[in-house]
């Protein structure tokens, strides 16, 4: 039975053991600690993204997409270089094209590259001259601009005029084969209610479906004139036109009613010589006896226009 306890006595007391495998992983962190802190050579390569293209441009796939540098520092640097490596922005805001691709100079640009590594000039350096990236020109066009503001007015107040936008159009650029189908472009939906007053403001433009392509304003500003408006009346005779020769028509009634809105401002300034009515006999084939009357002139200075009456008898007399 001895024998058989002697056989299972570890080698190594756990005391022992434990003092071993502490000394020797402090002994391993020191001689990382101390090989890191020396200064080393090596190439990293960093990701680039690129910043402020011209508008009429786009960068295609093959650009390059890393840019080596060989830098001089403590291992402990390089070793975050190389594991968590920094997305530098190449600014082509300056850079002209040559030869079918903008070049960009590497050595012009050392200080914008270094203050985003914060290394200093002697430390580093580039592996080539220039970044030479492939572009492709976009095509440019005005395009309108189409309101979505939605206006809800006060009891007895209404628009002077259409809401005005500034600018009413924009320029933009893409792919050739969008912007030969883009119309127009329209603003963020907007509703405004209660309206009384003159209003004015910011609106954003919708870029839904258009992500290829650039604008070269976001938003525009939108402006509208209000006033008190007042309905009025006028009583205009009936003109009858394409009657042919030698025809004699009869209508009925001879007079209509025109009901209107104006500015209460403007309210003098409507005379009924500012409107016309007209009914057309060239329309009177299938037309069950009856025309409708149409008002073709009015003063601008009126909206909401109706008739009392719109359907106008006729009756040809031999």
């Amino acid at each position: 039975m001895q024998d058989k306890k002697k056989q299972n006595k570890p080698w190594i007391k756990k005391g022992p053991l434990k003092t071993f495998l502490f000394f020797l992983g402090f002994s391993t962190v020191i001689w990382v600690f101390v090989q890191f802190s020396k200064q080393y050579t090596s190439v990293i390569e960093l990701p680039i993204s690129y910043v402020n293209l011209p508008k009429d441009k786009i960068i295609l796939e093959n650009s390059p997409k890393y840019l080596d540098l060989r830098i001089q520092d403590k291992g402990f640097n390089i070793a975050i270089y190389k594991f968590f490596p920094i997305e530098l922005k190449i600014d082509l805001s300056d850079v002209e094209p040559l030869d079918g691709q903008l070049v960009y100079n590497l050595e012009l640009h050392k200080a914008a590259i270094f203050s985003q590594l914060r290394i200093d000039y002697e430390n580093a350096g580039f592996l080539q001259e220039n970044l030479k990236i492939d572009f492709q020109q976009r095509t440019v066009k005005k395009v309108p601009i189409n309101s979505k503001i939605n206006l809800g007015f006060s009891v007895g107040y209404s628009a002077l005029d259409k809401i005005k936008l500034q600018p009413d159009s924009i320029t933009v650029s893409g792919p050739e084969n969008i912007l030969d189908t883009l119309r127009q472009i329209d603003t963020k939906a907007l509703k405004i209610g209660n309206i009384n007053k003159d209003i004015e403001g910011r609106i954003k433009l919708d870029r839904t479906n258009l992500g290829t392509v650039t604008f070269y304003q976001d938003e525009v500003s939108y402006s509208l004139r209000t006033d008190k408006f007042t309905e009025g009346k006028v009583e205009i005779p009936i003109e009858m036109i394409n009657v042919p020769e030698k025809m004699n028509v009869v209508i009925f009634p001879k007079e209509v009613i025109v009901y209107y809105q104006v500015s209460l401002n403007k309210f003098d300034k409507v005379k009924p010589s500012n409107f016309k009515v007209i009914v057309d006999f060239k329309n009177s084939v299938d037309s069950d006896g009856y025309l409708l009357a149409q008002i073709v002139a009015h003063p601008i200075i009126v909206n909401n226009l109706r008739l009392n009456e719109n359907k106008v008898l006729f009756v040809i007399k031999r």
